[in-house]
């Protein structure tokens, strides 16, 4: 059984066009089968749109795990001149979210495969992430996702993770704040999910270690 979270998708594909609004903008775009969501915008994604500012004009912004692409896509409208990586292991999911950044004129969008990323920019900053993360991988996996992308925040920056409750929102946000060290808030809570912000601030002044 083929799943979205995998990087070959066992089905054929069969691609659609579905109409969304992200953020109040009306779009037509391709999904597919065995890519996240692949009928509509998912309840999860909506909240964490419909409650989150915009995100910073310029710098870098990640999409982690990014599906057919409604949030990179969302970050990319609201951010042209900014940099927006779209991440995610599912080859189609790439796919589509590259042809979907191209429908709608959005030069701004990269697809990546997350480790060739960190291949190609090791020292990559971030200066906002959003996510809708992919809870269904497991713990331990989901754990080590975080774990490599919300430290490569840039001091002061957020990432916006929305996750359902009923599928260990609060668990996760104890962990992101006593294993991940990283201060974390519900920043929104709607429909069965909460919208946590997890922030990257610099250690205490003591805590530096000297030069």
């Amino acid at each position: 059984m083929s799943h979205y979270f995998d990087a070959r998708p066992g089905r054929e594909s069969r691609q659609r066009t579905i109409r969304v609004s992200l953020r109040g903008t009306q779009v037509e775009v391709l999904t597919d089968r065995n890519v996240f969501s692949a009928d509509r915008l998912d309840l999860g994604t909506a909240v964490l749109l419909r409650t989150v500012a915009d995100p910073p004009s310029t710098g870098t912004l990640v999409d982690l795990g990014c599906g057919w692409g409604p949030i990179a896509l969302a970050m990319a409208l609201a951010a042209p001149k900014a940099r927006v990586l779209a991440l995610d292991v599912n080859e189609r999911a790439l796919h589509l979210t590259a042809a979907n950044a191209k429908r709608l004129g959005l030069g701004n969008v990269e697809t990546w495969n997350p480790q060739d990323l960190l291949a190609a920019e090791p020292d990559l900053a971030i200066s906002e992430l959003w996510s809708n993360p992919p809870i269904r991988v497991g713990k331990s996996v989901l754990h080590e996702l975080l774990g490599a992308w919300l430290p490569r925040l840039e001091e002061g920056a957020s990432a916006r993770l929305v996750v359902q409750k009923n599928l260990g929102a609060d668990s996760l946000h104890r962990w992101l704040e006593t294993e991940l060290g990283m201060p974390t808030r519900r920043s929104a809570s709607s429909k069965g999910f909460r919208v946590l912000t997890v922030q990257n601030v610099a250690p205490p002044a003591d805590e530096v270690p000297a030069p």
